[in-house]
């Protein structure tokens, strides 16, 4: 898992969508922020409760003005729990169903990891700058 100082905020404008059973006959949508994405694995936080060795099947929507970039029906396996206050941050490791990856799902996980890394350079540009307009030279 992230170093925990990494896990501080939430990757901008991702989030995980999934349903889980509970129950017989119903299921719960859950959509949890990501703090982590590359393109084996992500950790997410909810305050829902899974084991490792539990497997999801996640929806990842990064969230655009126009169309949104969808990433539907990820495979993960949990691989790490770890408790945050009245949540858990998971470990999700990516895995194939299949001898071989569908292209157009690593290819809009490529994209997602694309836009979220100019997403994330904009940010930290933002904020470096931002704090130097209210000095005169």
């Amino acid at each position: 898992m992230q170093k925990q100082t990494e896990l501080r905020e939430a990757l901008p404008d991702l989030i995980a969508r999934f349903t889980v059973k509970r129950g017989l006959f119903r299921k719960e949508r859950i959509e949890a922020n990501l703090y982590a994405l590359d393109e084996f694995s992500c950790v997410l936080k909810t305050d829902k409760i899974f084991s490792p060795g539990d497997t999801l099947l996640l929806d990842l929507i990064m969230d655009m003005p126009f169309d949104n970039i969808e990433a539907e029906g990820v495979n993960g396996l949990v691989t790490e729990r770890r408790k945050h206050c009245s949540n858990y941050f998971y470990s999700v490791d990516f895995i194939s169903g299949d001898a071989h990856p569908q292209p157009s799902l690593s290819d809009k996980l490529s994209r997602i990891r694309n836009v979220l890394g100019k997403k994330q350079s904009l940010r930290s540009r933002r904020s470096g700058t931002s704090s130097s307009f209210g000095q005169t030279a």
